[in-house]
Formats: C-alpha cells, structure tokens, sequence
C-alpha cells in the first residue's frame, strides 16, 4: 500500500473526527457513534482500496457499527480493515479525555480476526522489547522496564483502565511506588502511547478488549513497539466463537506479528478530544482544526498531522 493510501485514510479518520465532535458533551453517546460511523462508510467511497472489514465495531453496545465482513472503498488492492469509528463513545457523550476516530488496513488475510471478547495486554517501546511479560508479575515488569528506559521505578507511568478488574493490579502497581495515570476508556492510545516520544506514559498494563488490540498492534508495527496479549474470555461462547473464527491461540501469549502478520500496515487515527499523543477537534472563527497521527510500517515512518478544514468546505 502506498503513501497515497495513507493520505486517504485520515482524510477518512479526520471527516469522522469532525463530523462527531458536534457531539462533545451532549450526553448521547450513540449519535455520537452514529455520526463517525456514517462519516466513515461515505468517505471510503473515495478511496482506492478493495477492502472488507475484518474487525468491527458496535456489537458490544448495540451502537451503530461498520460491521465485520462489510465491504469498503471504491475498489483497487485487497486489504482487510479493521476499524474502530469512535474509540471512546463515553468521553465524547460526557466531554472526557481520549476519544479518537481510529482505523487500519492491511493486505488481504493479515489481519487476525478477533472475537468481540476481551484480552490481558502489556505495551511498552521498542527500548523495553522482551523485557517485560504477561507472565510474569508486576513488580518483575516494572523494574525490568526502569532498567531498560534508564529510570527509577518511580519515575515510571503506567496507564491502566479504570475498571473494577483492575483493583488488585492497580493495588500492586502503587506497591512499587509508580505512577498511574487512570483512563475511563481508549486503552488503543494506552498501548501506543509508549512508543510515542514524550507522551509520558511508559507502559499500558491490564484487560482490554481485543479488537482494539488489533488496532494497536498495526500501529505497533511502525513504532517498533512491544505487546503481548492474551485472550480473556469471559465464557464458553466466546471462547468457540474465536475457533470458529479461526483464531488459533486461544489460550497463548500473542504478540504483535500473530495479530497484525505484515510489514505493510497503515494505521490513522485523528483526535476527537484531548489524549496522551493527539488533541482533539478545535474550532476556530474560519477553520476547524484536527490532529491526526498516521503510520505505515513498511517505510517505518510515522506523521503527525494538522489539518486546517474551512467550514464552508466541512459538510456536516
């Protein structure tokens, strides 16, 4: 997939980032949804690319979705799309931190097609590569980590979603005297964001769901970023609907390549509000400004982009 392509895939992730941000704070997290959803789907038209979605989003909730197995874009390369139309439907219905409009293509058959299920996952930058492990406990992590990025365990951050789970994880991590940053939702830019220079987060830790660790993980491949992960299913129906879908470690550590298997992924994502790495949609007297990141592992080269859209020409 060439640069091109990139290009049309935030132009995708930005028309969706502005058509929902009229939504910040209106309490309707499903209009929200519903807006990137339908921003999304027509934007594609316009881009060249063969693509059916591999990973979808909605189930979950019974929101509006770009559902697995839909077909994408104008025709041209086979790709498998994997798409979250709006990470963090909350933040934009309550106003909160996080919330960005997220997808990322990849040839035909690379992607692994995730059940809507759950999975335990441990990100950090590519300084801390094979340096931590979901087997082993949290204090071995993070003093391993502090050795790799040249700090003290004290110094380190580690974001973890806010979730009742999460009790006896958050209990061990403060035992060791690190930071935690808490998010309410958006663990995609919680497994990125180490691997972003500056972004102040140094290690994602804990149970997220799985299609958002696809997505991260095509990210991933670019940034030169390390996770594992490992399904966390919640019963016997999720566990057979995984065979069924041909998942093949159902019960063993993946690693980025068992989720995402190529050196050609492009990843974009354009803020809707304020995150770790991306500020979201603001709006100016002529313009409304968005900040987006795209990267495409198979130059290994990864963009932050501002972009300047006149409202006249922003349809809504």
């Amino acid at each position: 997939m060439d640069r091109n392509i990139a290009l049309d895939l935030i132009r995708v992730t930005e028309d969706a980032a502005i058509a929902t941000s009229y939504w910040v704070g209106k309490g309707n997290k499903n209009s929200a949804d519903e807006a990137a959803v339908k921003m999304m789907r027509a934007r594609f038209n316009s881009v060249n690319v063969d693509g059916t979605v591999v990973i979808g989003e909605g189930e979950r909730d019974e929101a509006p979705m770009l559902y697995i197995g839909e077909k994408l874009g104008a025709g041209g390369i086979k790709v498998d799309i994997a798409v979250d139309p709006l990470e963090c439907t909350n933040s934009v219905a309550y106003g909160r931190m996080n919330a960005m409009t997220v997808l990322s293509a990849a040839p035909r058959g690379t992607m692994l097609h995730a059940p809507d299920t759950y999975m335990d996952k441990i990100a950090v930058s590519k300084d801390a590569k094979n340096k931590v492990s979901l087997d082993a406990d949290v204090e071995y992590n993070l003093t391993n980590l502090a050795h790799a990025l040249g700090k003290k365990v004290k110094d380190l951050t580690v974001v973890v979603l806010e979730r009742e789970r999460h009790k006896k994880l958050i209990e061990d991590i403060r035992k060791c005297d690190a930071r935690i940053m808490l998010i309410s939702d958006g663990d995609i830019a919680g497994a990125i964001a180490p691997s972003i220079p500056g972004s102040g987060i140094d290690i994602l830790m804990g149970i997220g769901a799985a299609p958002e660790g696809v997505l991260a993980a095509s990210a991933l491949l670019c940034l030169g970023g390390y996770m594992e992960t490992r399904f966390a299913f919640r019963n016997d129906e999720e566990r057979k609907r995984a065979k069924k879908m041909g998942v093949k470690k159902i019960d063993s550590v993946m690693k980025i390549k068992d989720l995402v298997d190529t050196d050609n992924a492009i990843f974009a994502a354009t803020g809707v509000t304020d995150g770790p790495f991306l500020r979201g949609v603001r709006f100016t007297k002529e313009s409304i400004i968005t900040h987006s990141i795209v990267t495409r592992s198979k130059s290994k080269t990864f963009r932050f982009i501002e972009g300047y859209h006149v409202h006249d020409e922003v349809k809504k």
